[in-house]
């Protein structure tokens, strides 16, 4: 901690959901640095890239400012790093574009919090010596990696729940012995976010390690008292209501695993959500819009359960309601895909919050 703001750095930080909680939560913090590709690629294999790093003796960070160009190359926007931009107080000399060529090893000692939820890619090609190099080929090698350079007092990761079950239970074996490898004191659940506030079904795999010896507990459940019709806006953009081909589409009892009407507690939202009528909808009864000729122009009007009216699309603003992200989040940079991609994608701020006033309980930032 320097001046009583907690050093936090982000990998795979999208739209700065742990940010978010810290502001929520009016904890300051500072931002060491943070890193996101905005799901881009390079052609550029890793071995090119460090072999080029080699035979021109590039530093730790040469070699980042080596990377961003090639990923300015590809001509293609980083929607995350555009949206994290707009949101918070960082430099460009902070920004890594790739995790693999991170050195952590420049920040060590200077990291109070590392989170990260590194994609769970290639873990059957794992080794049989279950060590931190038998993770190599995936993006959690390389989260591991950061947390053996910088030793962070306390690192999040986060991940899918089926993590823990894949490959037979075999691939969080192995995860787990690296995070104990690493000296760190870890402690793993799976929180839901219905649980802390948000009418959402999520189930999400977090890890807590701590580099001192501590008992931590994680945030107990608490009763959810609001639904999704509490996080709606009082009146929606008319671009969001759907035509006569939608509407048949989402209320068709073939597709609804694909699309549900006002449930009170929506489905887990995703990156593709809203797009070719997938996700939560709500249904509007005729009345509501009747002197809105915006919606009328645009929207079909139907049946559905026997009640008369139109059906619309979570808008972006409530999706990130229902993220936890407040209103004061400007996602005005990125076009409508990635509005919706970006929340989709997001860790619930709600649990961070909790998780983080657990963990300010067992550690002192400022010793």
């Amino acid at each position: 901690m320097i001046n009583g703001k907690i050093q936090i750095a982000t990998v795979f930080s999208g739209i700065g959901a742990f940010e978010q909680a810290l502001e929520k939560q009016n904890i300051p913090y500072d931002i060491v640095f943070a890193c996101d590709n905005g799901e881009r690629e390079i052609k550029e294999t890793y071995e090119e890239i460090i072999e080029y790093a080699k035979n021109n003796q590039l530093n730790g960070i040469e070699l980042s400012n080596y990377v961003k160009k090639l990923y300015d190359n590809t001509r293609k926007e980083n929607h995350m790093k555009t949206s994290y931009f707009a949101n918070y107080d960082i430099t460009e000399e902070k920004w890594y574009e790739d995790i693999r060529f991170i050195d952590g090893n420049y920040y060590k000692g200077k990291v109070d919090i590392l989170v990260g939820g590194s994609p769970c890619q290639s873990f059957s090609n794992m080794g049989r010596r279950l060590g931190l190099e038998d993770a190599r080929g995936t993006l959690f090698y390389n989260y591991a990696k950061l947390i053996k350079e910088l030793e962070p007092k306390v690192f999040i990761y986060e991940n899918v729940p089926g993590m823990l079950n894949h490959n037979g239970g075999d691939t969080w074996a192995r995860i787990s012995k690296i995070f104990n490898d690493l000296n760190y004191t870890c402690f793993n659940k799976v929180l839901n976010s219905k649980d802390y506030g948000i009418p959402q079904n999520r189930n999400r795999l977090f890890v807590i390690g701590f580099k001192k010896c501590v008992k931590f507990s994680f945030p107990k459940p608490i009763s959810l008292n609001v639904t999704m019709f509490d996080f709606l806006e009082e009146k929606p953009d008319a671009r969001h209501y759907l035509g006569k081909k939608g509407f048949e589409f989402v209320i068709n009892p073939k597709y609804k695993g694909r699309a549900v009407i006002n449930n009170p507690i929506i489905r887990t939202q995703k990156a593709n959500q809203q797009f070719n009528w997938n996700g939560d909808f709500v249904f509007e009864e005729y009345e509501l819009i009747a002197n809105r000729k915006d919606v009328l122009e645009r929207a079909y009007v139907g049946y559905w359960q026997g009640k008369k009216g139109v059906i619309r699309q979570l808008t972006y603003r409530e999706c990130y309601r229902l993220m936890g992200f407040q209103d004061s989040y400007d996602y005005s940079k990125v076009n409508n895909l990635w509005r919706y991609r970006q929340a989709g994608n997001s860790i619930v701020v709600n649990v961070l919050e909790k998780i983080i006033i657990e963990i300010l309980k067992v550690e002192n930032f400022n010793e």
